[in-house]
């Protein structure tokens, strides 16, 4: 199983590994929901289905906290906060490149996804078919072999909506190939992950509405550095 980073009766927070599905696609290969809801139906000995309430999800390449809805209820009151961009979403990255004068700021740009290609590409101005974009980025500090630790926050959630705005910079994520990084990282499982990671996540619990903050440590040794 997975590690929980938090649970409670209506939520469970857990974090995903580079790599992994969030849910199915048309590879078959196994999902991070089929796990969790797999680990509480034996924990809590459900003869039938278990409930697990799908909120968000993350690109397979990328690792990090992933929230789950144990209730109705709770996967309900979540993605409404998700839809309001009430939830506090902090990214790290290991970029390349990047200039020793910019150490923090802002991309705003208008993103277009080609289905066929499964990229985003970015506008300065909006275009027919594109969403609006919005990320702040700061370094965190300097690494190895001229790359950076990058702490991001997005302010919308928009598809490769970070992949792209790091390009767009002149700072592409490490092992991110169709956004201009030089090399792939690659996974013993045979897939390949981006440095990239959801950091944290804060929302408030659904019933109590207590603010809550789940934070993952990161896994791959290239944010290590």
């Amino acid at each position: 199983m997975v590690p929980i980073l938090y649970e409670d009766n209506h939520v469970i927070a857990v974090q995903k590994p580079h790599g992994m599905l969030v849910q199915a696609d048309e590879t078959g290969d196994g999902t991070l929901i089929n796990e969790v809801r797999y680990f509480l139906k034996q924990r809590e000995n459900k003869p039938g289905n278990v409930f697990l309430g799908l909120i968000h999800r993350l690109d397979r390449p990328v690792g990090g906290v992933v929230v789950f809805g144990k209730t109705s209820k709770g996967s309900s009151r979540l993605c409404d906060q998700f839809r309001t961009h009430s939830v506090e979403k902090v990214y790290w990255a290991v970029v390349e490149g990047g200039g020793e004068s910019e150490r923090a700021g802002t991309v705003k740009h208008w993103l277009v996804k080609d289905e066929s290609t499964n990229t985003s590409k970015a506008f300065d101005h909006e275009v027919p078919g594109s969403q609006y974009a919005e990320t702040a980025w700061s370094v965190i500090k300097n690494l190895d072999n001229g790359r950076l630790l990058v702490e991001v926050k997005p302010k919308t959630g928009r598809s490769h909506q970070i992949r792209v705005a790091m390009q767009s910079i002149g700072m592409p994520i490490v092992g991110d190939m169709k956004y201009g990084a030089k090399a792939a990282i690659q996974l013993p499982n045979g897939s390949t992950a981006l440095a990239l990671m959801a950091r944290s996540l804060s929302f408030d619990q659904p019933v109590t509405k207590e603010r809550v903050t789940v934070v993952a440590e990161p896994e791959l040794e290239v944010f290590l550095l």
